[in-house]
């Protein structure tokens, strides 16, 4: 992702308190994964630190889902292994840049509303590897402005940063790494389970560090 400034943030009735305000953010150059992390990636971490298993791991069958995004997770499974990876977290304007571009769109391919060929979402479904998860990269259609996919829908994306929601009315302009700390970590993206209106580039969610759940997992970036 090039180095340079965009807009973060909405302004006005069509976001909520903590999307505001609109500011722009100055980011150096870095790189992020094109596709979340994947249940065949992390296995291969497992297997070398011997790290205690995800939530809903007993149901990965590892030849059948290895190209479906990792779920259950905890914020420091996710940084761990984007360390392990030699890479780490991107931080929430990062992730924001990745998805939405310079031109302030409502969804990384644009400002058209969800569909089936763009992103998976709104299931409605019990999980299940098999049914809620869409193999990583399928949705040609729903890559954002730099080529990275399932930034909307699959599993949310755990971050870097603290969340704090006025964070945005004092954040720095170049490279904002998030408060110094909090009670919850911030997530982006939405999930296989969520309305389209969840599915926003600029929408944040908050969760405790250490939750795991069947709807969350991870990309990494990297300096």
């Amino acid at each position: 992702i090039p180095a340079g400034e965009f807009w973060m943030g909405v302004d006005g009735p069509i976001g909520l308190d903590d999307e505001r305000p609109r500011h722009t953010v100055w980011l150096d150059a870095y790189a992020i994964d094109r596709y979340e992390v994947t249940t065949r990636q992390y296995a291969k971490l497992l297997d070398a630190t011997g790290r205690s298993v995800p939530e809903q791991w007993d149901t990965v069958n590892v030849l059948a889902h290895g190209t479906r995004p990792v779920v259950g997770v905890t914020w420091d499974d996710a940084r761990l292994y984007c360390k392990w990876a030699g890479k780490r977290l991107p931080t929430e304007a990062e992730w924001e840049k990745a998805a939405r571009g310079t031109d302030e769109r409502r969804y990384p391919w644009g400002n058209t509303d969800p569909t089936p060929e763009r992103a998976n979402f709104a299931l409605g479904l019990r999980f299940s590897y098999n049914q809620a998860l869409f193999p990583v990269g399928q949705f040609e259609k729903g890559k954002s402005p730099y080529g990275v996919y399932d930034m909307a829908g699959n599993v949310y994306e755990w971050v870097e940063d603290w969340y704090f929601g006025d964070y945005y009315g004092q954040s720095p302009e170049r490279n904002p790494a998030g408060p110094a700390s909090g009670e919850f970590r911030v997530m982006r993206g939405g999930s296989w389970s969520d309305l389209g209106k969840y599915l926003l580039t600029y929408s944040r969610f908050k969760l405790p560090p250490d939750s795991r759940n069947a709807y969350t997992g991870f990309r990494c970036a990297k300096s």
